[in-house]
């Protein structure tokens, strides 16, 4: 009897087996680990086709129609977080195919949006890279109290950031197209119009669900508004805002600087402007990539399977 085809994909540090407890699995099924990533649709029709399970990490690896059409054999997708965009649901379910979610360890996204927050109030990178050169001091940096964040969307991770702005001593402004006065003072913020947040903030941090409405609701026209002085980060979905824009408004230097952990496209492009702009500090997506979350997903994983190869043996 053929053994359940189990795969798991853009597995890229080479982890995924070392989280959780995989051994009665290993004896009851065949799993494989992919820890590249590839692009090409034909290549992933081609590699995934064999399997009955696949196990993708959110927003990696997308399953469209196409792709899905051409599966014959999967049953069930198991995606890490509690959505994932980029697989077609619909098509899943027309195909037959179950979707499955895993728990989520929600600290890692703000916990990273403040890291990077700070690294670019005090010139982190640059000053490390000016000592391990030989060299001393270069940057004056700046204090985050009595500063003021602008937060775009107050959502689960936005409110998060809010209460860290304020431990800082910051003052907090917010805007989203439905949020209501109520919910801002409920996080100590105060609400603004969307060019009014652009225009006061020291800092941007964008904190939104990605959607057709949300998808380059910042442009330069709210990147003009920003003060020459302000900085701008997004840890939440790169299609926020409009790449373009962002890459003409750093080359210029029209504001101090940005951060960005989120791309239209994943993995960066080795030849994108973003690898080598001297004012952007740029992380591969690791917002939600820590122990603990990676140890939720991974577990969570096991039990979705294991409840699967128990339904199939009814």
């Amino acid at each position: 009897m053929k053994l359940p085809q189990i795969a798991i994909l853009d597995d890229y540090q080479n982890v995924a087996l070392s989280y959780g407890d995989w051994s009665s699995l290993q004896k009851t099924t065949n799993i494989v680990v992919f820890n590249d990533h590839i692009t090409d649709q034909t290549a992933i029709i081609k590699r995934l086709m064999q399997f009955d399970v696949i196990c993708v990490m959110r927003e990696r690896t997308p399953l469209t129609r196409e792709i899905l059409s051409q599966l014959p054999n999967l049953k069930l997708i198991i995606s890490t977080g509690l959505r994932n965009a980029s697989i077609d649901a619909k098509a899943a379910e027309e195909f037959g195919v179950t979707i499955s979610t895993t728990g989520y360890h929600a600290s890692g996204a703000p916990e990273l949006t403040w890291a990077l927050l700070l690294a670019l109030s005090r010139h982190i990178v640059p000053e490390s890279t000016s000592l391990r050169e030989g060299h001393w001091q270069k940057e004056i940096g700046v204090d985050l109290k009595g500063k003021t964040i602008g937060i775009v969307g107050l959502g689960n991770i936005g409110s998060v950031i809010a209460r860290y702005a304020k431990a800082f001593e910051m003052e907090v402004v917010a805007w989203s197209e439905n949020l209501t006065l109520e919910k801002a003072n409920e996080h100590g913020a105060k609400l603004v119009s969307k060019e009014g947040l652009f225009k006061m903030a020291d800092f941007v941090s964008v904190h939104l669900i990605l959607s057709s409405r949300s998808r380059n609701i910042i442009t330069s026209k709210e990147l003009s508004l920003m003060k020459p002085t302000a900085y701008l980060i997004n840890t939440s979905r790169g299609p926020l805002i409009n790449e373009t824009d962002l890459i003409a408004t750093l080359k210029n230097k029209r504001i101090a600087g940005a951060a960005l952990d989120v791309y239209e496209i994943e993995p960066l492009p080795t030849n994108h402007p973003f690898r080598w702009l001297p004012n952007l500090l740029a992380t591969p997506h690791i917002g939600y990539v820590t122990k603990d979350t990676y140890q939720i997903f991974y577990e969570d994983t096991i039990l979705r399977i294991k409840d699967f190869l128990s339904l199939r043996k009814r």
